[in-house]
C-alpha cells in the first residue's frame, strides 16, 4: 500500500512476528481500516515522531480478527479497526508525556514497562484517556500544569 509519511509506511501496521509464525495473513484489506491507520499516523505519530526527534518503532499496529484472538487481543480491540498502534520505547512515560504536553489527539494511551499503546478513533470524538497496564510499575502522566 506504500508510504503514510516521511516516517511511517502502511507495512509496518501490517508486520507482524507472530502471523509469520503462524502463517496468518494481516493485510489491510478495507478503505475504512487503511483510513483510520492513516489519521491515527498523520494526527498523531508523525507529530510524535517528529517533536521526538528520534525513530518510533511499531511493536504491533493492525491486527485482522484472526491475529488479534492469537495475541490474546479483546474482540472490541482498536488494533482489528486499524486505530491503535503499540509504540516501543526505552522510557514509556516520557513518550506518553510528550504525547499529552503536545496536546496531540489520542483516544486512550496505556502505558506498559516497554511500550505505549497509543488510539485514536477515527472521525473522533477522542477521549483522552491515559490508563496503566498492571505490570507497568512507574510513574504516572502529569496531567496538571502546576
Amino acid at each position: 500500500m506504500g508510504t503514510i509519511s516521511k516516517n511511517f509506511s502502511y507495512r509496518e501496521f501490517e508486520e507482524s512476528k507472530t502471523a509469520k509464525d503462524r502463517g496468518i495473513i494481516n493485510a489491510i484489506t478495507t478503505f475504512e481500516v487503511r483510513n483510520a491507520v492513516r489519521e491515527l499516523t498523520l494526527e498523531v505519530l508523525q507529530p510524535l515522531r517528529d517533536a521526538w526527534g528520534k525513530a518510533l518503532h511499531i511493536n504491533s499496529g493492525y491486527r485482522c480478527p484472526q491475529l488479534n484472538a492469537a495475541v490474546g487481543g479483546a474482540a472490541t480491540s482498536q488494533h482489528t479497526k486499524g486505530e491503535a498502534a503499540d509504540v516501543k520505547a526505552d522510557d514509556p512515560l516520557a513518550l506518553a508525556q510528550l504525547v499529552h504536553d503536545l496536546g496531540l489527539p489520542y483516544d486512550q494511551m496505556i502505558l506498559y514497562p516497554t511500550f505505549v499503546h497509543i488510539s485514536h478513533k477515527l472521525g473522533g470524538p477522542q477521549r483522552k484517556r491515559i490508563l496503566y497496564n498492571k505490570s507497568y510499575k512507574g510513574e504516572h502522566v502529569k496531567t496538571d500544569k502546576a
